[in-house]
């Protein structure tokens, strides 16, 4: 029978040869904790597989992960993004760095409809990123800013990690998605503040709009205003039907798709193909979720019951170290495992074992999450290896190099770790909406 500290090691090489080799993920992590659990236990394991398949696959939190994923496929296909576009720039009007400006708006909107980090960065990029380039923008201001405000897809609600979160802790996800508010908000404003003062300092970041030779009309203002002010509506109408306790996660997802097809059907963007085409794609990225949490599951639950809980309890207590630098070296541990693996994995992995110990420690475990997500989206950026750097690459102009993609990262990512170490040293930021709203 192995020590729990070499079998942890040997999981942990396991993993790093699996992904190295190109492996699948889920399919890498329930195979090696098949492996090595078999080994280790032998047919004992295989009671483990069927209470993981009926937790992952058929919980009620995580039914929320398809619609929401749904949702984000319509609404990109329903032509949202550009009405938020177009609604947020006649909103900020002709200001040096106004598109970069909207691009952190629109991103964190179109972030929090579709609430995977991937799908934001690319749909925003998308739509957002040629426009710049065209104007005139500094290449690394353009891409900095759609890998920042895509970025936001996980911190704003609804978040498909925050519910992952939720479903591996047993903690309420409407107590996570309001706690989020306030640390997305922060977010939110130090960027556009970078942006303005980075535009100020060097205007050749940014060049002044030019005014267009035929004025736009009153109608067409309305109509600019009218579309955003929708686009809008339905996120809130996502967040408030939680936040008010008219609908779970779950239930405001249906919520969500519903009004996604109406919207399209209001843009008169709404055509059975494109239906057909969002339920495609979302049902890839479901099955590919899927696995993932299913693969990832089976490999913590196996890892929790072989004793890596107490094992780390133990590690932290003999180091002797104040529970605040337990929480620090956390994030350290999760910064680094977001160098190599996604967010799915990083919470799936860490929340079962850190989560308890936060708490045996006296931190409330609502604010230890929203510190995990927050951690999770510096790390899948960071270069050199930060999975989302390569997504940004994916839809970049063939001119933009992988140097480019990092010097353009390195200031927002710094303003995200600021408002991480933030909200770790005052934790009433980010439970002081959840305690008023939910007791």
């Amino acid at each position: 029978m192995m020590s729990i500290e070499v079998l942890t090691g040997v999981l942990l090489v396991c993993i790093l040869v699996t992904f190295a080799l190109g492996a699948q993920v889920g399919f890498a992590l329930g195979g090696i904790a098949m492996v090595i659990g078999y080994i280790t236990w032998g047919d004992a394991l295989f009671n483990v597989i069927p209470t993981t398949l009926e937790g992952t696959h058929f919980s009620f939190i995580l039914l929320a992960i398809p619609l929401y994923i749904y949702m984000g496929q319509l609404l990109t296909r329903s032509g949202i993004g550009d009405a938020m576009f177009n609604a947020s720039q006649m909103l900020i009007g002709r200001v040096r760095g106004s598109l970069a400006i909207s691009v952190v708006i629109v991103c964190s909107m179109i972030g929090a409809m579709v609430g995977i980090i991937g799908a934001g960065i690319m749909t925003s990029g998308s739509i957002a990123l040629r426009p710049m380039l065209e104007r005139g923008y500094d290449k690394r201001l353009a891409l900095g800013v759609i890998m920042a405000g895509g970025g936001l897809g996980i911190l704003i609600p609804p978040s498909i990690p925050m519910i992952m979160f939720a479903s591996a802790t047993q903690n309420s996800v409407g107590r996570m998605f309001i706690a989020a508010l306030v640390p997305a908000l922060i977010t939110i404003v130090l960027l556009i503040t970078y942006i303005i003062i980075s535009c100020k300092l060097n205007p050749k970041k940014a060049p002044l709009d030019e005014i267009p030779e035929t004025p736009v009309t009153t109608k067409e203002k309305i109509m600019t205003a009218r579309d955003g002010l929708l686009s809008l509506v339905l996120i809130v109408a996502v967040l408030g039907s939680i936040i008010m306790g008219i609908a779970t996660p779950t239930e405001s997802g249906a919520i969500g798709v519903v009004g996604a097809i109406l919207l399209a059907i209001l843009f008169k963007r709404f055509k059975p193909r494109m239906v057909q085409k969002a339920g495609f794609q979302a049902a890839l990225l479901v099955s590919v979720a899927m696995w993932i949490i299913f693969g990832a599951t089976v490999f913590s639950n196996f890892h929790l019951l072989m004793g890596v809980q107490n094992m780390v309890a133990g590690f932290t207590q003999d180091l002797g170290l104040p529970p605040i630098m337990v929480i620090i070296m956390f994030q350290i541990i999760m910064l680094l495992l977001g160098f190599i693996i996604d967010e799915f994995i990083i919470v799936l992995m860490c929340a079962p074992i850190f989560t308890p110990i936060a708490v045996s420690l006296g931190f409330d475990p609502i604010w230890f999450g929203i510190l995990m997500i927050l951690n999770i989206e510096i790390a899948v950026q960071t270069p050199p290896y930060g999975f989302a750097l390569f997504y940004l690459k994916g839809i970049a102009p063939p001119g933009v190099t992988m140097l480019d993609i990092y010097r353009s990262v390195t200031p927002f990512v710094l303003i995200k770790l600021l408002v991480l170490i933030i909200c770790m040293c005052f934790p009433e930021l980010v439970m002081w909406l959840p305690n008023k709203v939910m007791g």
